[in-house]
Order: structure tokens, then sequence, then C-alpha cells
């Protein structure tokens, strides 16, 4: 049995071939257009010698190239490694290295970092444009470029990737199509080694459950290179035969514009996001054709789901996922959610709640253990990391190291990162449950919950926030406001005001960053 990844894409080219893939900065292209691209730049990538099962490194922003480039990376039969267009000259080098990847395809306008990792480990730098994050340049007709062209920098890269060719490699479905690297919190990032057919029916399945259509717009302002982005937004909306609109960095009032413009249908985005969005104001835009948010990558406040509703009128439905289960584990079905909860195991998903020993705990918030996951979402596992791969999948239950609980009724909650947990004088104190709190405060804007070593207690809990503009908020206030409403041992002690809170790419807080 054979299966390639890319076949959601060559599926839909045939049943819809003039349907849009995509709109982006006022142009768009169709399946047929991006399906015969992508060929194209899947026979130039052999042309290298490149063979089936090699790693191919994309660095590039939310542009259309990224798709061109993925695409054709997977129907050439080769690993696709997305990479941060923010990294470092050493951060390149260090994912370049870690996966053996033969060739990086990289962006004209931000390729000096990439040269320099390059060059150090004698890696072929492809650059592809012509588009620059403002939109189409060049001749100005908005056209996918069909290739990518050698770096400048670099001497005796292989010529343009532009012949035609439209053959799909065969692939076994268990084989790598995506390596993913974790975020590094508890060492140096790992390779999360996603299959073909993890990747697929993880689209398929998560699609299924919020109803994805083949008229959707959906809003793609989520990074390409993160697991979000990529197996719950592109690949979703590809395996549907819905339209992306491509925003290729997040500014309130620009995806505003988009979402009014382009008539989206669906947003897909982290808290962070919504919350921005839920203080916007949208008096006299056009919204009407959304239908349905979908909230990820980190957990999602009450208040910031309740106003966000309020505002946009449509339903929040909140998941659950890490690098290691292709984005997915867990999902709210329309019309069947709980506030708070990050729904139920998706189709041929088991999750539980285990204690000591990996023991399952029963239902119940007072029974709290970490989440464990077994199922077709599940990585092959970590690239050449056999001792971690090991350890996170011991007794066949990929590990999360998140801390929560289920109901009588099936749905599951987190409680917190089993690194975030706060043991304060022997008490254990969850940072999200303060969290909750602090963002039902009028004159807070942000907020995070950190642990900092105390002689006497262990830890201490430690408030970051983030005022409102013109609010002359103070840390008593804060405390107070904690006090009425939390128990003795959880509330913060000491407040601390930051004008903004670290974040990763996807817009996720950096609580790493704040304990540092």
């Amino acid at each position: 049995m054979s299966f390639n990844l890319a076949t959601i894409l060559t599926e839909t080219a045939l049943a819809a071939p003039d349907a849009p893939v995509y709109r982006f900065a006022g142009s768009a292209a169709t399946y047929r257009q991006l399906d015969e691209q992508s060929g194209r730049f899947a026979a130039g990538l052999r042309e290298t010698g490149l063979r089936p099962g090699e790693v191919v490194a994309l660095q590039l922003p939310n542009i259309p190239p990224f798709l061109t480039a993925y695409f054709g990376a997977l129907k050439a039969g080769l690993v696709v490694l997305p990479l941060n267009p923010l990294l470092m000259a050493p951060e390149i080098e260090y994912h370049l290295s870690d996966s053996e990847a033969r060739l990086l395809i990289g962006f004209d306008g931000m390729h000096a970092e990439a040269s320099k990792a390059c060059e150090q480990l004698d890696v072929p730098l492809y650059l592809t444009g012509p588009f620059d994050l403002a939109g189409p340049a060049g001749s100005g007709d908005g056209q996918l470029p069909e290739g990518a062209r050698p770096s400048s920098e670099l001497a005796g890269v292989p010529g343009p990737l532009d012949e035609p060719d439209a053959d799909v490699v065969p692939r076994d479905p268990g084989d790598t199509a995506a390596l993913i690297y974790t975020s590094g919190t508890t060492g140096r990032p790992k390779g999360a080694e996603l299959t073909h057919f993890q990747l697929y029916m993880n689209c398929t399945v998560a699609g299924e459950l919020f109803g994805a259509r083949s008229d959707d717009v959906t809003l793609a302002v989520l990074p390409f290179f993160h697991v979000f982005g990529l197996s719950s937004i592109i690949n979703v909306s590809v395996r549907y035969g819905g339209c992306l609109s491509i925003v290729p960095r997040f500014a309130p009032a620009a995806v505003l514009d988009t979402l009014e413009g382009d008539r989206c249908t669906v947003i897909g985005g982290v808290p962070t996001m919504l919350h921005a969005l839920a203080q916007q104001d949208i008096t006299g835009r056009d919204l009407s054709a959304l239908r349905v948010a979908v909230s990820g990558g980190a957990s999602l406040p009450e208040d910031i789901m309740r106003t966000f509703e309020s505002r946009y009128g449509i339903e929040v439905l909140e998941g659950y996922g890490m690098s290691e289960t292709a984005s997915s584990c867990s999902f709210n079905r329309p019309g069947d959610r709980r506030v708070l909860s990050i729904g139920k195991p998706l189709w041929g998903v088991t999750m539980r709640v285990a204690g000591a020993e990996d023991r399952p705990l029963p239902p119940g918030r007072e029974h709290v253990g970490e989440i464990l996951i077994r199922g077709h979402n599940v990585m092959k596992g970590y690239l050449n990391r056999p001792e971690a791969t090991a350890e996170t999948l011991r007794g066949g239950w990929l590990h999360s190291g998140d801390l929560g609980y289920r109901d009588d009724d099936g749905f599951y909650f987190i409680v917190d990162r089993a690194k975030d947990l706060i043991i304060r004088g022997g008490y254990n104190v969850y940072p999200r449950e303060i969290e909750e709190v602090l963002y039902g405060h009028p004159d807070i804007v942000e907020a995070a919950v950190i642990g900092k070593p105390d002689e006497r207690l262990g830890e201490e809990v430690v408030a970051v926030v983030v005022r409102r503009d013109g609010s002359d908020l103070t840390a008593g206030d804060v405390i107070a406001y904690c006090r009425e409403r939390l128990a003795a041992y959880k509330y913060p002690r000491e407040i601390r005001f930051m004008a903004e809170l670290p974040k990763g790419p996807s817009g996720k807080i950096l609580k790493s960053a704040l304990r540092d």
C-alpha cells in the first residue's frame, strides 16, 4: 500500500480545478494552478538529485510560494522541515544539521541568516520570489512563481526548479512527511516525525468536526511553519477544497480588513489573537460571512471566549494538541461543548488521565493527572532520539506533560502544564486558575502566572500583568482583587507590570522567558 499526503491537493484539483485555493493581497490562484506549479517544483527538486525520504527545509513566511514548495516537496517524496523565518544563523544551522537537511528553500527578502548557516554546512540555498510581505511584486500580476532560483551567494547549486512533471512519488503511509521541531523548553528542540497517514487522518477528522466545507474561506494568519498553521489550517482547507485567505503576520486592523474583504467564514487562531480581535471596534464592518472560530495552541480563558463571541456573534470551538500529535487530540463539537474544556477525543484517538506509575484516574476535577494520548494522531517518534522517544511514548501512550482531568461526560479539561505547576507551602497551585481570575479584571489586558523560588514556602506565586491603556491599576489592587476570589494559598503575592508579554511565533505567551 502506498499513500502520499500530496493526494489531498491532487484529488481536490481533479474534483474542482477552477476553485480558488488561496487569496493573497488581491491576487488568487486555483487548485489547477497550484497542482501544476507544485508538480514543476517537485520535478525541479528531483533534478537536484534529492531522493525520497530526504529532508528539504522551508524557511518562508506566510506567502503563496510556501504552498508550492510544501506540496512540491511532498510530491517528490521528500520530508518537509518548516522553519521560522526569524531564526538566526546558529539556530538554522542546528535544525539543518540535526535533521540532515539536503537543501533549504528561503525567501529572497530575508536570507542573510540562512546564507550563513548554509555556507557553514555546505547546504544548497534556493531563494523564492517575487513576493514581498506587502504583496506581489515584479510584474504585478500576482501569479505564484513556478520555481525557485539558486542563491547568488552559493556556487555550484543546480539550476532553476521549473521542469514540468505532475507525478506524485508513492510513499508508505508510515513514512515521515514532515518534521516539526518542538519548542525546546526542556532542552534542544527535537524533531517530531509526522507521517503521511497521521497528517491525512488529522486534517480529515478535524475538518469533519467543525464542518469544513468547499465554500469555506479560512483566515490563514497562523504561521505556516507552526504545526497549527500547517496541519489544521493548510491541510484541512486543501483536503476539503476550501480557500485560504493568507495574511503574512497578525495585525488586528489588517486581519479585520481581510476578514471583511475576502468574506472569511472560518477563523483559526490562538487565544492572544482572539483577545486582540475582541478589543477591536468592528462598527460598520460586514463580517456576516463568519460562521465559526477555532482556538488552540494554548488554553482559552473564559472571559476572552465570551467577549469574542459577543462581539462577533459566532461560536468559538476550542481544541487541544501539540507538535507530537500533528496539532490535534481533542475538540469541542458545534453545539456540544463545555466552556474551559478542550473537548472530547477525536475519532480514533484515546485519551487518559494518569496518576502515579501511569495508572488511570477516575473522572472528577479532584482527580488531576497527566494527560496521555494514543491513536493515529501520535507521532512516529523524535528524529534520531530513541531515548527521548521511548520516554515520551512509554507504555504505548504519548505523555503530554499537561495536567488535567475528565468529567463524567467525557470532556477533558487542562489544568496546566506539569512544568508550570507551582507548589507553594506543600499546596498545588495551578497558574491557569489564577490567570482566569486575572483576565476577568476590566483593567487587565494580558496576564501570566509563574512561580519563583522561596526559602520558606518552596515557591511563591507571581503574576505578570499588562494594564489597559490609561489604567492606574496598582499591584495592591491586583492582589486585593485576587484575594476576594481565590483561596489564601493561591493568590499572587507579587505583581509585575509589563508593556507586553513575550510571545512565541504562534502568539503563545512564553512563560520560560518570564521566568528567565
